[in-house]
């Protein structure tokens, strides 16, 4: 079973919320005891000088190393706590994130961004909650407590001190707003480009053939230089006021001792709280620099964040249904009407027929009629947005989609086969796959043979999107993972648009085997040829149902032989074409 989406994503944080609880508690010790350095100097400057007393100076040393020896160890503890929070948060959210990866171009229109850009949101998220950004972050509370004993030291040093920090966390404000924008248009710049070259990747052999490089390495060169800009943007505000923020620092601990040395020249303070003050200061004020410093990476871990959380709620799945037995008796579309995801366009509509067990259907119609729309609905791949497709009595989405996927076979027309062996991608990828199942998709496929003839036979690597096969032997090794498991509907997509002679009588075997024990089969076509194994035709035309009936049938009332040259015809081709003005459906 694949791992359920959550509903609310924050969920996953909030669960995680006796960790933080814990870092915050860690927290609060450890500013508590970086009171120790002021603390100790306090003494030395105004106890051990003054009394030359070694032993007293020895034991505030002792006292001093162990403070510090504790320190340390909350120090680490808590860093070790934030790193487990941020594995643990990968651990929780990796596979539905996964999973909603695999679901968004199913639910949204593809914009041709960045596809791997949340698996970076989840890997920026977990690095910054390993980082020493929250560590800074929960130390910033703590502010106040150092404010406070600086005005316990005496009521100037803490207005200095309080003065300074208020310029910080001005400048922090100023940080947040002055990036925000750039960073959230650089992150737009670097998906847009990201998406660029991964598209020219995908397709390097037509980029390559028609000499499109240079043209796509200036789109691409646009889109970087624009992502450039924007991190460099970030990074110089980020920047100068990190820079400012140091300076600031560095004056406010020196006007501190200035104002120290004033009390005491007036008898109003000591020495130990001249120097103490200034310790102090400067600590309190070191949450507010090392959030400046880190603030690129807050504020691209806020964005990331919030990325997941709308694509886990675009792609949330509800409760899973009850799993439903395996479809044996007939495939019923009811008035069903679809389109592509994201669009306000139906691709097909009102479509109705019903096959029984044992049929065969071939749908042909011109281009753009809605023959593959129709075939991506009758699989579940586009929901239904009006109408039913029912399995038995089942409509599509009662099914658990890894339920619905075993009794369902699916060739797509753009054939993609994973990175792997050839018997994992007949198989499905399969964890443990039945050998003798395997064997009989190929055999059904009619490529047992030719998969012998590969170097390691089924257990060939064929590499990336089947990159090691020709066109056609990918289509058949495709054809053999749609029949994997024997299943139930077995949906092909222009199945024979790269196959030879032999090829096209293999998947004629196909098809009559899969009705030969009660399958349904549903063919698209552009070529007669692949409609040799079915015995009913629907036609479409402009999304809607034309003609549906026995083959010879329709065949008869809507295609004409189009006339040929002198050019020889190939083998067992008729070339067919839908004629105009088809007639009303039957």
């Amino acid at each position: 079973m694949s791992s359920p989406l959550p509903a609310r994503p924050p969920s996953v944080l909030a669960a995680c919320r006796g960790a933080f609880l814990g870092v915050a508690l860690l927290s609060g010790l450890i500013n508590l005891l970086y009171l120790s350095g002021s603390i100790f100097m306090l003494e030395v400057y105004d106890r051990v000088l003054p009394s030359r007393s070694l032993p007293t100076l020895v034991g505030l040393c002792l006292i001093l190393l162990a403070l510090y020896l504790f320190q340390g160890l909350f120090d680490a503890i808590r860093s070790r706590i934030l790193a487990r929070v941020g594995a643990a948060l990968d651990e929780d959210l990796s596979q539905p994130v996964f999973q909603a990866l695999l679901r968004a171009p199913l639910v949204a229109r593809k914009d041709g961004g960045d596809g791997q850009q949340p698996l970076r949101d989840l890997d920026q998220l977990r690095a910054f909650l390993a980082g020493s950004g929250p560590a800074a972050l929960f130390d910033l509370p703590w502010m106040p407590l150092y404010l406070v004993v600086c005005f316990a030291f005496h009521p100037l040093i803490g207005l200095v001190a309080l003065a300074g920090a208020l310029v910080l966390v001005v400048v922090t404000l100023l940080t947040e707003v002055l990036t925000r924008a750039a960073t959230k248009e650089a992150a737009a710049a670097a998906a847009l480009r990201n998406g660029l070259s991964e598209g020219a990747r995908r397709n390097a052999e037509v980029v390559q053939a028609l000499g499109m490089g240079p043209r796509l390495g200036a789109r691409w060169g646009e889109a970087n230089g624009r992502f450039l800009a924007f991190q460099q943007r970030t990074s110089d505000v980020a920047g100068g006021f990190g820079a400012m923020s140091k300076v600031l620092r560095m004056l406010l601990q020196s006007a501190v001792l200035a104002v120290g040395a004033y009390l005491v020249i007036g008898g109003e303070a000591t020495a130990g709280i001249m120097i103490a003050s200034s310790i102090l200061t400067s600590r309190a004020l070191a949450p507010v620099e090392l959030a400046i410093a880190n603030w690129k990476g807050f504020v691209g871990a806020r964005q990331g964040w919030r990325r997941l959380k709308e694509l886990l709620r675009a792609t949330a799945r509800a409760e899973p249904p009850l799993q439903l037995p395996a479809p044996c008796r007939q495939l019923s579309v009811e008035s069903a009407g679809t389109g592509a995801p994201g669009s306000q366009r139906f691709a097909v509509q009102d479509v109705s027929f019903q096959l029984a067990a044992g049929a065969g259907l071939g749908v042909i119609g011109p281009s753009a009629s809605g023959k593959s729309s129709l075939a991506r609905l009758l699989v579940g791949v586009w929901p239904t947005w009006r109408g039913k497709v029912r399995l038995d009595a089942a409509a599509l989405e009662q099914w658990r989609p890894e339920d619905l996927g075993q009794h369902v076979g699916y060739l797509p027309q753009d054939v993609e086969l994973l990175a792997g062996t050839v018997a994992q991608n007949i198989a499905r990828f399969h964890p443990d796959p039945d050998p003798q199942a395997v064997i009989a998709a190929a055999r059904a496929a009619n490529v047992h043979e030719m998969i012998l003839h590969l170097p390691d036979g089924y257990e060939t690597q064929i590499g990336e999107a089947g990159a090691a096969l020709s066109g056609g032997q990918r289509q058949r090794i495709a054809l053999a993972r749609a029949l994997y498991g024997n299943p139930f509907l077995v949906v092909l997509d222009e199945p024979n648009s790269n196959l030879d002679a032999e090829g096209e009588q293999a998947l004629t075997q196909a098809i009559l085997g899969v009705r030969a024990r009660g399958g349904i089969v549903v063919v698209v076509a552009h070529r007669p040829s692949a409609l040799a194994g079915v015995d009913l035709v629907l036609v479409m035309n402009d999304g809607q149902v034309q003609n549906f009936g026995p083959k010879d049938e329709v065949l008869a009332r809507v295609l004409r032989p189009v006339a040929v040259g002198p050019e020889p015809k190939m083998p067992n081709v008729t070339p067919l074409k839908v004629a105009e003005g088809l007639g009303a459906v039957s």
